[in-house]
């Protein structure tokens, strides 16, 4: 087996030997993870499938959720958590930690630390690292145990390279989050960082659309026109039969992908561009590429763009329905003396959810759990029908049969936030100069599915490009990230999403530089709080390019160098005391006190730091340049 190597700053790391890649997408809904051999990269094998799932909903992914004792202690996760808590005793239930839909607190955070925590459905607070441990380390024990049962001699430490996905929209503290998360659950070991690589997700996603056949895709621009108009409901028709086709291929959980690329791509010559919009259950993702040669590596054409506006907005606006309905406290007492009830509220809503599409005439029936009918009439002394009656709410009916019934009218209402949102994002995209002339938009992730979000996309875009659906879109990311794996090295160019820089001192200069800014050492004028640029917003940074920074001690002796770095949306900053500018990270260099120059002639220690920047993640490197021995470096964005 060739060795991998990667690459960082100017010089390389020792060649990385593994022989199996294990991706986990995290996502905000669901979950899950594949993996494949390194000798047989053509081969993705998604996950065993395992007890549990709801009618309706054909996945090889897993709910996010998460169960823990009333101690604190992991219970379970995915489906056998949620079906457990459901099962709990009313009373019993309000002391077990449930957690569900976690991941978008990571992104809301805006000063995220090792210490942010989260809340369970009862109120409760826990530590978000604890739960993101326990999470990966539940894939951990399951991705080992079914690699071992398939190649027992596999040596765990060594041989698995491990990758998990986030949002490209992410900021660096969120992203090494996830690495600590990793370590805490044992994944990899932190004196092995490289064994754990960070996938963008619409970037996973751009690496799998390379591989796709034309019977892999479905082609919404491709639709013929009956009577001059598009016939709206071919698009959800055919979306249904190639997923029956697909579960009736259920049997092998082996996905066989082109050695090459696929037979859409080979169309495609070197300097096409492309969009690929991520829509997940908690944020949406744009990620523009061009291809540089045609079998060759993607450039990312302008910075990651998007926000939270994935599925769970539409379930946010049932909960807003609903407190209309009955009343935001009676909603909000109910969540919290009927937890395991209210999921199962969700759960009605979810499989409803899937079924709308833009021109149903039908109506759709959420069953109302027989507690909460029970709750609301011995809360408010009247029954829910009467309660939508007086409503003013329209639209919405109580069925004969227990149930809310809602007009498509209703759902169109609930789609049409989110679903607008993620139209206007990439609306204005596509309006960048740096973005014009696109060829395909490619539409991954589990909200994809969605014949609303889909018929909308294609009435906005469809006459600007063609707009690409690759089928079982909800494990698009989960198997481009496994390719990611096996080789990271697709994406040569990326942007950078911020500018990040220091605080230096220059000379003074009168009439450019305020008065206030004058700082008199040892009889000459500086500045202070200059902001020396290391890279600009939406720059083009080179997989492998370094910036490179030389740093004196102070102070003969000294053990540690802290450099806090800087950052800012916009590129015109000049100092680091600028409207916008923020203190976002530090790096620190430990020098070991071995080799101290002495005498009176002897040179001031000079250390070289290599900063990356083309990445997932930014990496530094140091190294002392009188002895060319490496220095340990660390940068953290989770201590501001």
């Amino acid at each position: 087996m060739d060795p991998v190597l990667v690459h960082s700053g100017s010089r390389a790391q020792r060649p990385t030997s593994f022989s199996v890649v294990v991706a986990i997408d995290f996502g905000t809904t669901s979950s899950g993870y594949a993996f494949s051999f390194s000798n047989d990269p053509e081969a993705i094998h998604m996950m065993r499938k395992w007890e549990g799932g709801d009618p309706g909903v054909a996945n090889q992914k897993t709910p996010t959720s998460l169960l823990l004792t009333p101690e604190g202690a992991f219970h379970s996760f995915g489906y056998t958590a949620r079906d457990y808590y459901h099962d709990l005793d009313p009373e019993e239930a309000r002391d077990w930690l449930y957690f569900e839909k976690f991941k978008m607190k990571i992104h809301s955070t805006s000063d995220l630390t090792m210490k942010t925590e989260l809340e369970a459905v009862n109120g409760k607070k826990v530590q978000a690292l604890e739960v993101f441990a326990h999470a990966l380390r539940f894939f951990k024990q399951h991705a080992v145990q079914e690699l071992k049962d398939q190649c027992p001699s596999l040596q765990e430490k060594e041989a698995i390279r491990w990758v998990i996905t986030v949002p490209a929209i992410w900021k660096q503290p969120a992203k090494q989050f996830m690495r600590e998360a990793a370590y805490k659950a044992g994944l990899v070991s932190p004196a092995n960082p490289e064994q754990l690589l960070i996938a963008l997700e619409p970037e996973a996603a751009s690496i799998y659309c390379r591989k796709l056949r034309l019977n892999q895709l479905i082609d919404l621009s491709c639709k013929p026109l009956a009577n001059g108009l598009a016939p709206e409901l071919s698009i959800d028709s055919s979306f249904r039969q190639a997923r029956e086709q697909l579960r009736r291929s259920r049997h092998s959980r082996t996905f066989l992908v082109e050695s090459g690329v696929g037979e859409l791509w080979s169309e495609m010559q070197a300097g096409d561009r492309y969009i690929v919009a991520d829509c997940g259950g908690g944020t949406v993702d744009l990620t523009v590429h061009q291809i540089e040669q045609p079998q060759g590596t993607l450039k990312e054409l302008y910075k990651a763009s998007g926000g939270p506006y994935g599925a769970v907005g539409v379930d946010l606006a049932f909960e807003m329905l609903l407190g209309q309905i009955f009343g935001e406290d009676f909603i909000a007492t109910f969540k919290a003396k009927r937890p395991a009830a209210w999921v199962d509220l969700t759960i009605a809503f979810e499989a409803r959810k899937r079924a709308a599409a833009p021109f149903r005439s039908n109506p759709l029936n959420v069953s109302l759990p027989f507690s909460f009918i029970d709750f609301y009439r011995r809360h408010r002394g009247q029954n829910v029908e009467t309660a939508l009656k007086r409503s003013s709410v329209n639209f919405v009916k109580w069925s004969s049969q227990g149930m809310l019934r809602m007009s498509s009218e209703a759902m169109n209402d609930l789609f049409q936030p989110t679903v607008s949102q993620i139209i206007r994002h990439i609306d204005d995209l596509l309006k960048k100069p740096d973005v014009k002339g696109i060829k395909f938009l490619f539409l991954v992730g589990g909200f994809a599915e969605s014949a609303m979000l889909q018929h909308a996309v294609q009435s906005a875009f469809g006459s600007l490009c063609r707009v690409i659906i690759p089928q079982d879109v909800g494990l698009t990311i989960l198997k481009g990230a496994v390719l990611f794996g096996l080789d990271p090295t697709i994406v040569r160019v990326r942007r950078s999403p911020l500018t990040y820089g220091v605080g230096v001192l220059n000379k003074f200069v009168e009439g450019k530089h305020p008065k206030e800014k004058l700082l008199v050492k040892e009889g000459k004028n500086w500045c202070t709080d200059i902001f020396e640029k290391f890279v600009s917003v939406d720059q083009s940074v080179a997989l492998g390019e370094v910036v490179q920074r030389s740093y004196c001690p102070a102070r003969v002796g000294q053990r540690k160098i802290i450099i806090n770095i800087y950052c800012c949306a916009t590129d015109d900053v000049v100092y680091i005391t600028d409207p916008g500018v923020r203190k976002c990270g530090t790096i620190s260099l430990e020098l070991d006190e071995l080799d101290e120059p002495s005498g009176p002639k002897s040179r001031r220690r000079e250390i070289r730091a290599s900063m990356q920047f083309g990445d997932t993640e930014l990496k530094v490197a140091a190294m002392d340049v009188r002895t060319s021995k490496t220095v340990r470096a660390a940068i953290d964005f989770l201590s501001n």
